[in-house]
């Protein structure tokens, strides 16, 4: 630990003296229609002495950007290639339960998972990463990231920067902690190390125009307090899930863990100078991870926080370098952006009603676990049946002493109100991860549309990975109330579990079908039961994949879907 520790506070001095050692590296991209990423386990030379054991996407640690367009529709193969069971979630993006890769849509070792969607998303930054219930925070500690940028239309026909590497640029901040061995700690608090997209000391090359930055705290907790080393002003054109009405300008940007930011910043004046990006992490309140106290106040204390060099200290995150133009610069800031459409709050048919709590009262709460309402994660509970089409008002109230990001997946929403006041103009977008502070109660609504899947969930908890991992999560389907066939088969009594299976289902039916049809998502014929006794049947090796199950009754005939990982 001695070891690591000079290395972090040299490194921080080296920050102050703007001696930035290493280029930052700029991830590759994927594109088209066909994306395949390979999960694997690397090495990666972060500190002096021995390399550090990571994983990554097609590479050591972290992975390729993909940059889709709205309206394809994309085939991805994900192979796992690691020892451990994973899954990969599309972070912010609009699929059906199926197709959203979380903790019941597995990977296991040496198998490739083929999700295919067509991407309804806005032109935003999203970003992807595995959501393995109680191992999220390892594989994304390890190093599987990666950014997810989409393009439509609507972007395209604005005088905005898009060349990727060059004026346009990914940024994927994250903290982390090493141990002596140079091996990186998973649920630690004492995340000392500061790297952009796995480099550390890292400097950027930019041309003195106009640029933009797509940023992503991509952190296990830390909140970033973003701003530029002389107080220049930035524009922030783009929040979660979409650009903005129109720029809005910034010195001082919070982003939470699992929040990305699209910037402007103009170094048109600026050439052969150096800036920096920067956490003004000394100007957060208490209670956000990353200020002087963790919790509310002093008393409440994490293990291993403190003594934290990063923790209520400004440090410095990227140095920028600024050189002569590109050809065809973006040289000014757009003065509107896209149509911006807010749902109206009368137009929701419910308000839910979220409290955060933790395990355990008192100052040492924070070194605890956290609930949502009063309950933990458990994979065998839906929490909320949501009807498809249905808008609804969240209302999260947060009784613990730290502030949570909580992230929904299926849908972007609308902040309506943080306690009781109309957000901040640059929360005023689509949005998926928002941050509750103590004592607070923020309101959002949302509509969930296109897809329903009574069989599979989607998630949404809180994106301080020690806090998902420890429970702070549940799980809602979205259900289609007028989907005939369903209805038809509970009315005949069958049911199916578990859906998602890992290879053995049990079918309960109160009236008898003549035969039982197990079909692949290709229509192929894979099974066909027609002698059983009893009012129960269970088949102990489906077919891996999506499987139709069709009843027959007669002439008549009835189709389940289900997963088997």
């Amino acid at each position: 630990m001695i070891k690591k520790t000079t290395i972090t506070l040299i490194g921080i001095l080296f920050f102050h003296l703007g001696n930035a050692q290493n280029a930052l590296i700029i991830p590759d991209t994927l594109s088209g229609v066909n994306i395949n990423l390979t999960l694997q386990n690397g090495t990666k030379q972060f500190l002096s002495g021995s390399s550090t054991n990571t994983m990554g996407a097609n590479g050591n640690i972290l992975g390729p950007t993909l940059i889709l367009n709205q309206g394809d529709f994309v085939n991805f193969n994900v192979t796992n290639q690691l020892a451990d069971t994973t899954t990969i979630h599309w972070h912010g993006m609009h699929v059906s339960a199926e197709n959203d890769g979380g903790p019941h849509t597995t990977i296991p070792q040496n198998t490739t998972w083929s999700p295919s969607f067509t991407i309804l998303d806005k032109a935003a930054t999203y970003w992807y990463h595995p959501h393995l219930h109680h191992f999220t925070d390892k594989h994304v500690s390890k190093g599987i990231a990666g950014m997810i940028i989409v393009k439509d239309n609507a972007e395209a026909a604005l005088a905005l920067p898009r060349t990727y590497g060059v004026d346009d640029f990914p940024l994927v901040i994250q903290t982390k902690d090493f141990d002596s061995s140079n091996q990186i700690v998973v649920h630690s608090n004492s995340d000392d190390i500061v790297m952009v997209n796995a480099t550390i000391d890292p400097f950027l090359d930019v041309p003195s125009q106009v640029v933009r930055c797509r940023v992503l705290n991509g952190s296990s907790q830390r909140a970033f307090n973003l701003g530029l080393s002389n107080n220049q002003t930035f524009h922030q054109i783009a929040s979660d899930g979409g650009l903005l009405s129109a720029p809005v300008q910034l010195t001082r940007l919070l982003l939470a863990p699992g929040e990305r930011a699209e910037l402007l910043i103009d170094f048109s004046s600026m050439n052969g100078q150096t800036a920096f990006l920067k956490s003004y992490a000394s100007e957060l309140p208490n209670g956000i991870y990353g200020a002087t106290n963790p919790g509310m106040g002093a008393g409440m204390t994490m293990t291993g926080y403190n003594p934290n060099p990063l923790n209520g200290a400004d440090f410095d995150v990227l140095q920028f370098n600024v050189g002569v133009q590109t050809v065809n610069p973006i040289s000014s800031i757009p003065s509107g952006l896209v149509t911006v459409t807010p749902i109206p709050e009368i137009n929701s048919n419910i308000t839910r009603t979220l409290t955060f709590s933790p395990v355990t009262m008192g100052p040492n709460q924070l070194n605890g676990e956290f609930l949502i309402n009063g309950a933990t994660m458990d994979l065998n509970v839906i929490n909320y049946t949501i009807p498809l089409d249905n808008t609804e008002i969240w209302e999260l109230t947060n009784q613990s002493g730290i502030s949570h990001p909580f992230h929904i997946h299926d849908v972007q929403f609308y902040i309506l109100t943080r306690n009781g006041v109309a957000p901040a103009i640059n929360e005023q977008g689509r949005k998926d991860v928002v941050l509750v502070k103590p004592m607070e109660t923020v309101r959002f609504i949302a509509k969930f549309e296109t897809f329903s899947n009574d069989s599979v969930p989607y998630m949404y908890h809180c994106h301080m990975l020690t806090h998902e991992d420890g429970g702070m999560m549940g799980q809602f389907v979205v259900s289609n109330p007028l989907s005939v066939a369903d209805n038809l088969i509970n009315d005949l009594g069958i049911s199916i579990f578990p859906n998602p299976s890992i290879g053995k289902i049990t079918i309960n039916f109160s009236e008898h079908p003549s035969s039982i049809i197990v079909y692949d998502v290709l229509g192929r014929e894979r099974m066909t039961i027609k002698e059983f006794d009893n009012s129960q049947l269970t088949i102990e090796e489906m077919p891996k994949g999506i499987n139709l199950i069709m009843f027959e009754y007669g002439n008549d005939r009835f189709v389940k879907k289900i997963i088997v990982n």
